[in-house]
């Protein structure tokens, strides 16, 4: 449960790899932390079919066992975790002061921001109006409503890659459309995409338009080299071109950079005293499980001397 009439010291929003670390931080230290989530526990990885660059796991581990085993550690040194979200956050005198949608108001000490960040969406006609029809951002969550039909992949990155070749457990065939010649995903997962029997990469192609009656039937595809359209006959379209911070309740409270990411210090330190950011919230993200994990814990230790100094 949680307290309108407690003065916490540290109150946690986002419950991704970095606020579950500033959490296991916070609460190994013996403050009276509580971490807030409007999602997911686990934010992004949660939804990652498998994870293999997190050291420890030789073998890889899926997202959703890696957010369960950070939220179990967490919790059990007493970090208390509640789906709720945070629509505004204000700072009066030494206390910031924290809005939620349900109305409550909390109050804290200091506050750890670990908001994460959210799928860029392509912005062509036809997106909105077929998501959960054929459209979708998570291929864990989706893939197997496609078994046996074609599916297309937007996007060259690391996630295209990884979801591209999990969605060929399902997919008659996987159609990996990328705006450029080449890939920019990490070489071992280009060389597993380029050679996988049910992968068929498109290069220099976007997408114009997305097209169906009742669900996703096809892809208005533009060749950005000539300019010729094509038409691609598909059934589910998994977009992953980035992400975007999901930090628009913030602004005007902490200084961000023109994409809308929270700029800090070395020491996680935001704009407002007493105020830090981790993970994929802030400026200079890599979008790394390892990189967020020890922004959180940076963050908490910041967080534990602030309260030090200054209550």
């Amino acid at each position: 449960m949680i307290s309108e009439d407690t003065l916490y010291d540290c109150i946690i929003v986002g419950g991704g790899p970095a606020g579950l670390t500033a959490g296991l931080y916070c609460a190994r230290a013996k403050m009276n932390t509580l971490l807030l989530e409007k999602g997911t526990i686990g934010g992004q990885i949660a939804i990652t079919d498998l994870v293999e660059n997190y050291p420890g796991f030789p073998e890889g581990i899926s997202g959703k066992e890696l957010s369960l085993r950070f939220k179990e550690q967490a919790e059990r040194f007493g970090l208390k975790i509640q789906r709720k979200e945070v629509v505004k956050i204000e700072k009066v005198g030494k206390e910031i002061l924290l809005h939620l949608r349900t109305g409550e108001l909390l109050r804290s000490k200091t506050v750890i921001l670990s908001v994460g960040a959210s799928p860029r969406k392509l912005g062509v006609k036809g997106e909105e109006e077929f998501l959960n029809r054929g459209v979708s951002y998570c291929a864990t969550c989706d893939g197997a409503l496609f078994d046996g039909v074609p599916i297309a992949v937007i996007g060259g990155g690391d996630s295209a890659c990884q979801e591209s070749l999990f969605l060929t457990r399902f997919g008659s065939v996987v159609y990996l459309i990328h705006r450029r010649d080449q890939l920019r995903a990490q070489k071992h997962l280009q060389e597993k995409v380029l050679s996988h029997p049910k992968i068929k990469f498109l290069p220099n192609k976007v997408v114009e338009e997305i097209r169906g009656t009742d669900a996703v039937e096809s892809l208005l595809l533009k060749d950005t080299q000539t300019g010729e359209l094509s038409t691609l006959e598909v059934e589910g379209v998994f977009i992953f071109i980035g992400l975007e911070p999901s930090t628009g309740f913030l602004k005007g409270f902490v200084k961000m950079d023109d994409k809308g990411y929270v700029i800090t210090d070395e020491r996680m330190r935001t704009s407002v005293e007493g105020v830090f950011a981790c993970g994929d919230c802030r400026s200079g993200a890599t979008g790394q499980v390892a990189v967020a994990v020890g922004e959180g814990c940076i963050a908490a230790i910041e967080a534990e001397k602030y309260l030090q100094e200054n209550f």
